[in-house]
């Protein structure tokens, strides 16, 4: 929960000479005894400029100073123009994005960060779909941390035909990874389920009882530190390349949480894992042409990208 919070200053009334702090505070105030004395635990009451406990005392004309925090929804999409969103494609259907790194896609509980949900609320976008109010017109996620190509929904119909193509897996999803080392064979696929980590409920890894997860990858470059992989999903597992690369003892660069070399990530000059959505094809959900849009690399990623072509 996130939370603003409300500062009342009032003086004790003559009538309430001798009461304890919480009654005196639920009379004044509005509030329950429960809520007073919760607030009285976590600091936030003073009488007279001095902390007080629930059973103290007041006195007529004492200053009663309260803070009370404004609990606000943490799934409340705000409207807000996020710095570096590129809008790639625009129709009566679809917006397609260019989504940088450090926006979540959506409004969750923890997140109290810029999100494409947001941005496109502040920019004036209509998004007229079913589904939850914070993740309307979204049929697919990209994380925080990783940047790219991405399609929301305008229109239920549109919502309805594109969730149906990420389900069946007739969207294609390319990825660009940089790697640490090389993976043998230079090109393959990963077919290992996923699941949420024993040991730390943010990480996922391979695990026998995850969910069917399929990842196909070449090697694009091969270089003293490191490779740049083309990554088709086959499926869309939350992590998932980052898993599947962790677990062939290749991990994306820079990819702290799932044992990449913070030394190697230092030298490249990155901040987070090398991954990008480069491409995105699919059927457009009201012509039914095929349609593909495409993510350069940003600034981050392709300074750290010379510097391993560069090493030797």
């Amino acid at each position: 929960m996130t939370a603003a919070a409300d500062r009342r200053v009032l003086s004790v009334p003559d009538g309430l000479a001798g009461e304890r702090v919480d009654a005196a505070m639920a009379r004044m105030f509005g509030l329950s005894r429960t809520r007073a004395a919760d607030l009285i635990a976590e600091g936030h009451v003073q009488v007279d400029g001095a902390a007080v406990g629930k059973s103290d005392r007041v006195m007529p004309g004492s200053t009663l100073d309260v803070l009370i925090p404004v609990v606000t929804d943490p799934l409340e999409v705000v409207p807000e123009i996020v710095e570096g969103i590129k809008i790639i494609h625009d129709d009566e259907s679809i917006v397609v994005i260019d989504k940088p790194v450090g926006v979540a896609v959506h409004p969750s509980p923890g997140w109290s960060g810029p999100t494409v949900v947001g941005h496109l609320a502040g920019a004036g976008f209509r998004i007229s779909t079913s589904g939850a109010s914070e993740r309307k017109g979204i049929v697919q996620r990209l994380d925080v941390g990783t940047s790219g190509v991405m399609v929301i929904c305008k229109s239920e119909h549109a919502y309805s035909v594109l969730k149906d193509a990420f389900r069946h897996r007739t969207v294609d999803k390319t990825y660009h990874a940089l790697v640490q080392g090389h993976p043998d064979p230079l090109e393959g696929t990963i077919d290992a389920p996923i699941g949420r980590h024993p040991k730390a409920d943010y990480k996922f890894a391979v695990m026998a009882v995850g969910r069917h997860s399929v990842t196909h990858y070449e090697t694009l470059e091969a270089h003293r530190f490191a490779s740049l992989l083309e990554v088709h999903l086959e499926t869309g597992r939350t992590h998932q390349i980052r898993v599947h690369m962790a677990a062939l003892k290749h991990p994306c660069v820079g990819d702290l949480t799932y044992g990449a070399d913070p030394v190697l990530a230092k030298r490249f000059g990155l901040e987070r894992q090398w991954l990008h959505a480069v491409r995105l094809g699919f059927e457009h959900p009201d012509t039914g042409e095929q349609v593909e849009y495409e993510s350069g690399y940003p600034d981050d990623l392709a300074q750290a990208l010379e510097v391993v072509r560069e090493a030797h």
